[in-house]
């Protein structure tokens, strides 16, 4: 069964983790490259968005709206391939670097991609 699961980037690695995935637009102090199998800033969402709802977590559902309309973009579909792609080769990891483990940008790519019946098992 293919796993996905979410981490915030500065928690240590596990061997469970799979492939580990940034999903931010905006590269993350202090990470070296080594601790993280590959970035897909084209699957975060803009630094409009970004920017408009960081802070407000009574607005997840706006923002998480607004989120699944940007992934519709073409730069978004090739990254979400690319991820589809590694979801056939194992468990994967989606990281993030927000403070906040609940209202972050990885829950709500994970949520979305849960709806669409995402990871294919």
């Amino acid at each position: 069964m293919t796993r996905l699961a979410v981490k915030r980037v500065y928690d240590p690695a596990a061997p469970t983790d799979g492939t580990r995935i940034l999903v931010d637009r905006l590269w993350p102090r202090g990470i070296a490259r080594e601790k993280i199998g590959l970035w897909l800033k084209d699957i975060a969402p803009s630094d409009t968005l970004r920017h408009e709802f960081h802070g407000h977590p009574d607005r997840w559902a706006e923002f998480r709206a607004a989120y699944a309309a940007e992934l519709g973009s073409p730069p978004a579909q090739a990254a979400l391939a690319t991820l589809e792609e590694k979801l056939k080769e194992g468990p994967v990891t989606l990281l993030y670097a927000a403070r906040d483990e609940d209202h972050n940008n990885a829950e709500a790519l994970l949520l979305w991609l849960n709806e669409r019946g995402l990871p294919k098992r």
